[in-house]
């Protein structure tokens, strides 16, 4: 499944479903084919965004595996920071402007 992420504070953002569901996981939420992140809801799905990156960030630190060690055993070589900041950056700038984040519409 696709996924375009829209808000009128920003260009649109396009994700393929298991990053999406990243997204979605990381926001303590299910994947939908549908939905919004209202402005008021926008701090607390921040804060569980950065939770999450400082949670990926700190459990590839512990691994000394190289990438390729990484890679056999199943392990994203893409870091969550990478993955989820075009997001983190929308919802950042739809705050600021005041405008929810939806998709599927």
């Amino acid at each position: 499944m696709l996924y375009r992420f829209r808000s009128k504070a920003t260009g649109d953002i396009l994700m393929l479903g298991p990053q999406a569901e990243q997204f979605f996981r990381a926001l303590g939420r299910e994947p939908t084919p549908r939905g919004i992140i209202e402005v008021a809801a926008m701090p607390q799905s921040l804060q569980a965004l950065r939770d999450a990156i400082e949670a990926d960030d700190a459990a590839r630190a512990t691994t000394d595996q190289d990438e390729a060690q990484r890679e056999a055993a199943g392990r994203d070589p893409v870091a969550l920071r990478q993955r989820l900041w075009p997001l983190v950056e929308m919802l950042r700038r739809a705050q600021a402007d005041g405008e929810p984040v939806v998709w599927g519409v």
